[in-house]
């Protein structure tokens, strides 16, 4: 229990607050001296003016009852001089002892105190019982989403706050916080480093190198995952100790990347699961536009499941009635083998030689253009900065020098022959601006972009965009993925694959009588019975007791997964 002499006594050891006591002498010296010669002018204006002789204590009472506006009245003056001088030392007290006198004590003394109370509350340590947690460096963007995959895991989760005050204000939103220095080995120590799961080091480069050397010095067995905001730091954060080092603006470029239709008319991988490949293309220019999921006789063609549609950013159920629009984005799970089946099955769609635009030159628009380029696409990029085409002139194909939003630009830049735009920027207000402006400009563009915000999602998908994904969303999925053991598959703005065992509310049903699809809105990729991963989904197919989901969708439809069937106990 924190006792207040504790907390003043914390108070007191700072050296800032010290220097604030100093700065009341003063005002203490000031009002002293006012108390005083207010003493010496009531005795002179009693002798000299109402022909009265008080003591000096009497005085000194006088001038601060007076002050105070307590008023008792034992003591007054008769004449007008004395009753002015009785006002004036009234108003006086009111703006010394009543408005400035309470500021300062709560300036200097209260506010001190009680932010020395909110510091004591936020712990530095963790239970020494707590194991397979995981150790967050940093709560921001990324932590914030991490977070709400951890939660419907159950995995426990602390975050490294220095600064006592700001850990104490996230205890109070509710997140797990601890205290202490990043670059002391106490703090590990107090973390139970030892017994944890994971530690993501996700601030800036240097930093996280010494996070790394530090940890290492407690525990050489704990997974250590760093985030890089330079490529180039890779190598330094891998030597410090890291066990795996995420270059996330690089991942989020080449993403980003494969969620471009360049009118290749083949399938792309976005993630493996045990051997288990999930791919999606466009249905933009081949026969399946305009079929339903039924119609399209996939699965008897090249033994696909089709286990999702997006349109106009939304992962949709393929149900067998599901509608292919042309915008349609289509993702399928199976073997490498059906795979290739599907790409001979679209080797008839034309291939388009139109440009793919990449509005923004950045880290994530240079790691964009790069994967394309490896996919032999053609691609233009613009952006504002004069040094972009002297960076990127080995990389792009075009590089013009412009503002996006304006209509001569794009139009230099390939737009009317374009068959789709990745916007890059950093600022979200601008992708939503030119998301809103491509669409106008062609209504059958594929527009795919980045954010930086999650809760800027809405908009930019209100906006046009087709697919959206983010720095933040990113990381916390790669770290899921290494947390899980899978490979990372990244599907769109909060799109997870989850595992979830079979709850006992679906036992010995088949996979239609489940109602997942209809009543959660998540997808069925694959079913684990028996020790086998099967892959063939049939509507027909009997839950088992003990068997295993593999799914598709949001934590929204998660959570909605668990109020309708009960979570496995």
């Amino acid at each position: 229990m924190k006792f207040p002499t504790t907390a003043l006594a914390s108070v007191l050891r700072k050296g800032e607050v010290r220097r604030d006591l100093q700065a009341l002498l003063p005002y203490g010296a000031l009002l002293g001296a006012v108390i005083a010669l207010y003493s010496v002018l009531f005795q002179v204006i009693m002798v000299q003016v109402e022909g009265q002789s008080h003591s000096w204590i009497t005085a000194v009472y006088w001038t601060l009852v007076t002050m105070t506006t307590l008023g008792f009245g034992d003591v007054v003056f008769t004449t007008d001089t004395g009753r002015l001088f009785t006002i004036f030392v009234l108003g006086t007290g009111v703006v010394l002892l009543l408005v400035v006198l309470p500021f300062t004590f709560i300036r200097f003394f209260y506010a001190p105190w009680l932010e020395a109370q909110v510091r004591l509350r936020a712990p530095r340590r963790v239970p020494a019982s707590v194991r397979g947690h995981v150790i967050i460096s940093r709560h921001d963007e990324i932590a914030s989403v991490l977070i709400e995959r951890l939660r419907p895991e159950g995995i426990p989760y602390y975050v490294i706050e220095p600064d006592a005050t700001a850990a104490a204000h996230l205890l109070n939103q509710g997140v797990a916080v601890v205290t202490g220095e990043l670059d002391s080995r106490t703090t590990y120590d107090g973390l139970q480093v030892k017994q944890a799961r994971l530690l993501l080091a996700n601030r800036e480069d240097t930093t996280n190198t010494n996070i790394t050397l530090t940890v290492r010095e407690v525990s050489r067995d704990v997974p250590i995952v760093g985030v890089v905001e330079h490529e180039d730091s890779t190598d330094i954060l891998e030597l410090s100790g890291c066990s795996h080092v995420l270059p996330l603006k690089v991942r989020l470029g080449e993403y980003l990347a494969n969620r471009v239709s360049a009118g290749l008319g083949t399938t792309d991988v976005i993630g493996t699961f045990e051997g288990l490949q999930i791919a999606e293309f466009s249905a933009r220019d081949t026969p399946l536009a305009g079929l339903t999921v039924r119609e399209t006789r996939l699965r008897e063609r090249t033994g696909l499941n089709v286990v999702g549609v997006w349109l106009r950013g939304r992962l949709r159920p393929a149900f067998p009635h599901s509608p292919i629009a042309v915008e349609s984005i289509l993702v399928v799970a199976g073997t490498p083998a059906q795979l290739t089946a599907l790409d001979t099955l679209l080797e008839t769609t034309p291939h388009s030689e139109a440009p793919v635009i990449v509005i923004g030159g950045g880290a994530v628009g240079s790691a964009a253009t790069r994967a394309l380029k490896r996919k032999g696409v053609l691609v233009h990029v613009l952006d504002r900065d004069p040094r972009t085409p002297e960076r990127l002139q080995d990389v792009a194909d075009r590089v013009f020098v412009g503002d996006a939003n304006d209509r001569e630009a794009l139009r230099e830049a390939g737009l009317e022959e374009a068959p789709s735009v990745l916007l890059t920027t950093n600022d979200d207000a601008v992708n939503v601006y030119l998301a809103v402006y491509c669409r106008r400009l062609k209504p059958d563009l594929r527009i795919v972009s980045r954010i930086t915000h999650d809760r800027n999602l809405e908009a930019i998908h209100r906006a046009g965009a087709d697919f959206v994904l983010s720095y933040s969303s990113l990381g916390a999925e790669a770290v899921m993925s290494l947390l899980e053991g899978h490979e990372l598959v990244i599907l769109g703005e909060g799109v997870d694959l989850f595992s979830v065992r079979l709850p006992p509310s679906l036992e010995n049903k088949t996979l239609a009588e489940t109602g997942i699809g209809s009543r959660t809105g998540l997808s069925v990729v694959a079913v684990r019975q028996d020790g086998l991963l099967v892959t063939n989904l049939r509507a027909t197919m009997q839950m088992e007791a003990g068997s295993q989901l593999i799914m598709l969708g949001n934590v929204q439809q998660r959570r909605a997964f668990d109020d309708a069937f009960g979570s496995h106990p």
